[in-house]
């Protein structure tokens, strides 16, 4: 029986792999950066928005309550008008009647902005988040 020594390498050779933790490392920290300032990148731009044509996106499987706000600025809940004193009350029995609820908001083009962000408000303290916005269909 013949002893002999097993090879062993010489010294420490270069190593010929790309160490991939520091790259993976890098990029997770970036994306964590662009994660966080992506939505304060949209926010800070300033743009009047155009008109568009769009197609009807209806859902018929949740119940839908028709509200409208004439130019008046006066509210109608199922066509039937409603003192704003007592809409908050009407929409939080929409909401305990199904949370799912979509308001379908009918808007004059007079009304300003600032009367529907209060709706807005309203609905959404009531318990409503689903608003969709109705309009006539472009040419």
């Amino acid at each position: 029986m013949a002893f002999g020594r097993m090879d062993r390498p010489q010294g420490n050779a270069p190593m010929g792999e790309i160490n991939m933790t520091p790259l993976i490392d890098v990029m997770l920290v970036l994306l964590v950066i662009f994660i966080i300032t992506a939505p304060l990148m949209v926010n800070a731009v300033k743009v009047d928005l155009p008109q568009a044509k769009a197609a009807s996106t209806v859902d018929t499987s949740a119940p839908t309550l028709a509200v409208a706000i004439d130019k008046d600025g006066n509210v109608y809940v199922r066509d039937q008008i409603v003192a704003v004193d007592a809409l908050e009350g009407t929409l939080r029995q929409a909401a305990a009647a199904n949370a799912q609820t979509e308001v379908q908001l009918r808007a004059d083009r007079t009304v300003p902005y600032g009367r529907v962000l209060e709706f807005m408000a309203q609905a959404n303290r009531a318990g409503l988040s689903r608003i969709g916005f109705v309009s006539q269909p472009g040419e």
